[in-house]
C-alpha cells in the first residue's frame, strides 16, 4: 500500500547539499562518480546520504558500503524507475525511495511470504513487515516507495519493459544455494526496458564454488555467467566495492567478517581490521 504526499523538489535537495560537506571518497571512487552522475544528480545524491532519516548504523557503514560511488558507476539517475531485489532492513532503501521520490520511482521487490515453505514463512514475513513499518514511520522520505511481492519459484518483479534499473546487493549466493538464481535473472531481464541496466554487488570469491557452498561467496565468472543466459551483456566492472584485506577462508564465511561478526569476541580486533568482505560490482545492460 502506497501512501501519497506532495515530494520535495530536486531544488530542496540540491540546496540541502550546498549547504552540507560532500560524502568523502577516494580520488578513484570520486572519479567513477563524476564519470556517471551529472552535477545536480551528484548534489541531490550526497543531501540524501546525509539525511537524518538513516540509522545511524547504516550511515557507519557507507565507508565500506561506498553508496554514492556504487549508484553513480550504475549510473542510477533521480527520475528513474529502479527495482531492488529483497532490501532486507532497507539499508539502500533509505537512499534509494528518497532519491527518487520526486521525479522517479523505488520499488522493493520482497519475497512473498505466502509462496514460501510453512518453516520459512515467518522469516520473510518479519522481513516485509519490517520495511514496511519503516516506509510507514517516515512518509516524507518513503511515501511513494512501492513493495512489490513476488515468488522466488517464478519471479516477476513488475509489468515487462518497465524499469530503467534493477539492482541486487549481495544477494547470488542465496538464489544459487536454492536453486533459485537462473529464475531470478530471467526475471530481471523481463522486468528491464530495452537498455536497461542490471547492477550487482555479491561477496566475490577467488574461483568458482559449488552451488551449495556455504561461504556466501560466489566468482564473478559465476555471477556473468548468470546474467549473460538471461541475456544480459556485460558492460563494466568497478573495484569500488574491493577489499584485499579479505583473505575470504574465514570459519563462517562471509558472516565471520563485519557487519555480522559471527565470531569469538577474541577474534574481534582481527576480524574489524579486515573490515566487510571483498565484493565485485558488475554492470549489465538489457539490449
Amino acid at each position: 500500500m502506497t501512501i501519497r504526499m506532495v515530494p520535495l523538489s530536486l531544488a530542496l535537495v540540491a540546496a540541502l547539499a550546498a549547504s552540507q560537506p560532500a560524502f568523502a571518497a577516494s580520488p578513484a571512487k570520486a572519479a567513477d562518480a563524476a564519470h556517471t552522475l551529472s552535477a545536480s544528480d551528484a548534489a541531490a545524491l550526497d543531501a540524501v546520504l546525509k539525511g537524518e532519516w538513516r540509522d545511524a548504523k547504516n550511515t557507519a557503514r557507507d565507508v565500506h558500503r561506498h553508496p554514492k560511488e556504487t549508484l553513480a558507476f550504475f549510473g542510477v539517475k533521480p527520475s528513474q524507475t529502479v527495482v531492488e531485489i529483497t532490501p532486507g532492513g532497507g539499508w539502500y532503501s533509505e537512499v534509494l525511495a528518497p532519491y527518487l521520490k520526486a521525479e522517479g520511482r523505488y520499488v522493493a521487490a520482497v519475497v512473498d511470504p505466502a509462496a514460501v515453505a510453512e518453516k520459512s514463512r515467518s522469516y520473510y514475513q518479519r522481513s516485509v513487515d519490517g520495511l514496511q513499518k519503516k516506509f510507514v514511520d517516515a512518509p516524507a522520505q518513503f511515501d511513494k516507495a512501492v513493495t512489490v511481492k513476488y515468488d522466488p519459484a517464478a519471479p516477476v518483479f513488475g509489468a515487462a519493459n518497465s524499469a530503467d534499473v534493477v539492482l541486487t546487493f549481495r544477494n547470488v549466493h542465496n538464489w544459487r544455494s536454492a536453486n533459485q538464481a537462473e529464475g531470478m535473472f530471467k526475471g530481471f531481464f523481463a522486468v528491464l526496458k530495452p537498455g536497461g541496466v542490471l547492477g550487482v554487488v555479491e561477496h566475490r570469491a577467488n574461483q568458482d564454488v559449488a552451488a551449495d557452498d556455504d561461504t556466501g561467496y560466489v566468482s564473478e565468472a559465476q555471477v556473468i555467467a548468470l546474467a549473460k543466459a538471461a541475456g544480459f551483456q556485460l558492460q563494466a566492472k568497478s573495484e569500488i566495492n574491493a577489499n584485499p584485506k579479505d583473505t575470504k577462508d574465514h570459519p563462517n564465511g562471509v558472516w565471520t567478517l563485519p557487519p555480522s561478526n559471527n565470531h569469538p569476541e577474541a577474534d574481534r580486533a582481527k576480524y574489524q581490521a579486515i573490515g566487510e568482505s571483498d565484493r565485485m560490482t558488475l554492470r549489465f545492460v538489457k539490449p
